[in-house]
């Protein structure tokens, strides 16, 4: 494995949980996202012999399902609603703003690794709208005067 020896000792320590069966794949997979932050392709290949599956099979299953990333995000990721409710109660507003304080577009991450910044179609919390997730933190009825507060309390 050519991954750095941080990342090689961090995925060995992950492994040692595992007994190697190929119903493990996903649980891995969730684990070296968790500790990590993505899916790097020599871990994800590290994973495969592991487990004595095929690289494309656990290439399918990580790009099957949307938790995966394959490029490094932020230690804070900042999801903002798209829904209806939130559109129209200002959703583009609040991420132009997220956008313009952060330096960042949507699907992007700071050059420092502090936020990435995503969207979803709905949180289904539209009675809270605008929503605004960081981590796992809900931020409800968001104006674009709470943002400074709201990411000064992801830090």
């Amino acid at each position: 494995m050519t991954a750095e020896p941080d990342v090689a000792r961090e995925l060995a320590e992950i492994l040692s949980h595992y007994s190697g069966a190929k119903s493990e794949l996903i649980p891995i997979l969730q684990d070296v996202q968790e500790k990590l932050g993505y899916l790097p392709e020599e871990v994800m290949q590290r994973v495969a012999k592991f487990l004595r599956l095929t690289d494309n099979t656990v290439y399918g299953v990580s790009t099957f399902y949307a938790q995966f990333s394959f490029t490094p995000t932020g230690r804070n990721k900042v999801t903002v609603c798209r829904g209806t409710a939130c559109h129209v109660r200002g959703g583009a507003r609040i991420l132009a703003e997220i956008e313009r304080r952060l330096g960042i577009k949507e699907g992007e991450t700071t050059d420092d690794l502090e936020y990435t910044l995503e969207t979803t179609a709905c949180f289904g919390s539209c009675a809270l709208a605008p929503v605004v997730v960081i981590n796992k933190n809900v931020y409800g009825r968001v104006t674009t005067a709470k943002l400074a507060e709201i990411l000064t309390m992801a830090e």
